[in-house]
Parts: C-alpha cells; structure tokens; sequence
C-alpha cells in the first residue's frame, strides 16, 4: 500500500473511515496504515488507528490530501510510547 499518505480508506470490518497519515512497513510483512478520521467536535482532534493493509479499501471519490511542508517541517505532537 505504498503511497497511501493524504488518501481516504474506510476499514472492511469496522466501518472506521478517515485519511491515511502514517505508513509503516514491517520485515514481517504485516504492514500497517495510520487513519485519522475526522472529528465531531471542530475543538477536539479525533483519535487516530492503525490498521493493517489488507483491511483496508480506499473511499472513491474522494481528494488526496498533500500538505506542502516544505517551510514548516515536522510532526504537531510527540511521537507515540509504550
């Protein structure tokens, strides 16, 4: 599922639909791709979820999304822990 960053994609199984802002690739092949859905509340960040490839199918008719980061670089919080 490489170059997934900016597109929608709906979960085959829960219905959870948002824009695909993270992409990892495993060694063990169950790659995985962050979803962010879009909030109810315009004042609260819904949570994002990964989810593994084979999962997911991308919504149609929906506009890529691409931020040109070329003067603001970075990431707007911390990186996850466990």
């Amino acid at each position: 599922m490489h170059d997934s960053i900016g597109k929608t994609y709906r979960d085959k199984i829960t219905g959870f639909q948002g824009v695909a802002t993270g992409h990892v690739d495993y060694i063990t092949g169950c790659n995985q791709t962050l979803l962010q859905p879009k909030s109810a509340d315009p004042a609260k960040r819904a949570e994002a979820e990964w989810f593994d490839d084979q999962r997911l199918e991308e919504v149609p008719n929906v506009n890529r999304i691409i931020l040109n980061n070329g003067q603001t670089p970075g990431f707007d919080r911390e990186a996850p822990k466990r």
